[in-house]
């Protein structure tokens, strides 16, 4: 079992200041074994601040980061699983399930871990999962009017994750809970539920 953070489009010096007070009390070192971030940290303290969380971080290039120093893609294995990782801002139309699907297709991943929109979801599309950390600050942008604070854990087991959503809404933080099996291959090496 690996515990996996899912944090991205933190804008931390630009259009936020810091992480929710909320959030920061439940991301503690020691817990996390992995953070996943698709960009727009912005500055590097916000990336010494992950790091703080947790040693393994993997971060991909957001259109708003300082430094230029991280990839636009990146894939990672954990578990059974092949995570794909990609800011968002080079996918058009931005968010589009049929382009990120395109995108993850590329990546050959079985989760893809996106940002760009603010918005945070979480969806399977052709056999995968997508996660969309959205804004772990809520920072504003131009695609979301008003974006709610979220981040997300995965709880990997081997071919089975369990994808745990935070949102700050109204000063309290609320919890869903979503589950995704990786499906077994086929023939051919075609994907089935």
């Amino acid at each position: 079992m690996v515990l996996v953070l899912a944090i991205g489009d933190l804008h931390i010096g630009h259009r936020a200041a810091d992480l929710p007070p909320q959030f920061k009390a439940l991301l503690v070192p020691g817990k996390i074994a992995k953070a996943l971030c698709p960009g727009n940290l912005c500055v590097e303290s916000a990336y010494d601040y992950l790091r703080s969380v947790c040693g393994d971080v993997t971060v991909t290039q957001g259109d708003f980061d300082e430094s230029s120093k991280w990839p636009d893609t990146q894939v990672v294995s954990i578990g059974d699983f092949r995570v794909g990782l990609c800011h968002g801002h080079q996918v058009v139309p931005w968010g589009d399930k049929d382009a990120l699907a395109i995108l993850q297709r590329k990546l050959d991943c079985d989760i893809l871990v996106t940002g760009h929109t603010h918005e945070f979801q979480a969806y399977r599309h052709e056999d995968r999962l997508v996660i969309c950390t959205g804004s772990a600050t809520g920072a504003y942008s131009s695609v979301a009017e008003k974006p709610v604070p979220s981040f997300a854990l995965l709880d990997i087991d081997g071919s089975k994750a369990t994808v745990y959503v935070y949102q700050l809404l109204d000063g309290q933080v609320k919890v869903d809970k979503l589950e995704f099996n990786k499906p077994a291959s086929a023939a051919g090496g075609a994907r089935q539920l």
